[in-house]
């Protein structure tokens, strides 16, 4: 068996009313800006990257449509022609 350690490991989180003495700075993003802000304009894309997400996006939308379609074939084959037949 494996040895516990007897010290708790998140020892702020049991006491709700606990201040720290030395509170924690921001860390930074992605971008490296330590006030945690994103940039005002965002990630900018080229005419390119646009242009590739745009056709991924279409064949996405694609292959969902016809996998519904597909979906929808396969239930009215196999509920069969009986269910045409019925009393109305």
């Amino acid at each position: 068996m494996a040895e516990q350690d007897s010290t708790p490991r998140d020892t702020h989180r049991q006491d709700p009313h606990r201040q720290d003495s030395h509170p924690r700075k921001a860390s930074p993003d992605a971008k490296g800006r330590p006030d945690g802000q994103a940039p005002a304009d965002g990630v900018v894309l080229t005419e390119e990257q646009r242009r590739r997400r745009r056709s991924r996006s279409v064949a996405i939308a694609v292959v969902l449509g016809a996998l519904c379609v597909l979906f929808y074939i396969v239930t009215i084959v196999k509920l069969g022609p009986a269910v045409l037949i019925r009393p109305l």
